[in-house]
């Protein structure tokens, strides 16, 4: 798997070398099929926290120079350059959604989100949201950032999105849901929430 003579943290100085000169958005990691170095000791925690080797990784300049990069193959979590890949693990999603911003108004309005690492994205049919339960919290919701790359939408942002919820028809049923940029977002069967 990949080139034997460098190590997974070899890769990493490397990435980070071939990757850096300051925040210019992601990368176009869609076009590179490097060798794959193996893993590293890197981790996304759900709550949107970098960690290398079991420490956070606290400089937001590096952490947005990671998600640059990075990349989801299958089920895997890759930072991809033109010379090489390692893998990394993620909890749940590999970004978070902090912020929400309305834009527009009436018909038109977008459901903007800021990321922590400041990516912003307004929800429409290329950025969806989708909702999934969660093991204890209900219904967790997501938006696609780039690719197949998602942020988790904090808890409390999904309280502001319940607050722009109407019900609407939607696959022959009444569903409650949001709607951005003209698109119906469902959350729930409207007979979830309103009862008998």
């Amino acid at each position: 798997m990949g080139d034997p003579a460098r190590s997974p943290e070899q890769a990493l100085k490397g990435l980070t070398e071939a990757a850096g000169r300051g925040k210019r958005g992601p990368a176009p990691v869609h076009l590179w099929d490097p060798p794959d170095c193996g893993d590293i000791d890197m981790r996304i925690a759900a709550d949107g926290t970098w960690f290398y080797c079991g420490s956070p990784i606290g400089r937001l300049p590096l952490v947005q120079l990671f998600a640059s990069i990075l990349r989801k193959d299958g089920d895997r979590y890759v930072l991809v350059t033109p010379v090489e890949k390692v893998g990394l693990k993620v909890d749940d999603a590999p970004f978070l959604a902090v912020e929400l911003k309305l834009e527009g108004a009436d018909a038109d309005i977008g459901l903007a989100f800021r990321t922590n690492v400041d990516d912003m994205v307004t929800v429409d049919e290329q950025h969806p949201l989708r909702f999934e339960h969660g093991a204890a919290e209900g219904l967790k919701p997501y938006v696609r950032v780039r690719d197949n790359l998602w942020a988790l939408v904090k808890r409390a942002l999904y309280y502001d999105l319940v607050a722009l919820g109407t019900t609407e028809r939607w696959q022959d049923e009444a569903w409650f849901g949001v709607r951005s940029r003209g698109v119906f977002f469902p959350m729930c069967l409207a007979s979830e929430i309103e009862g008998p």
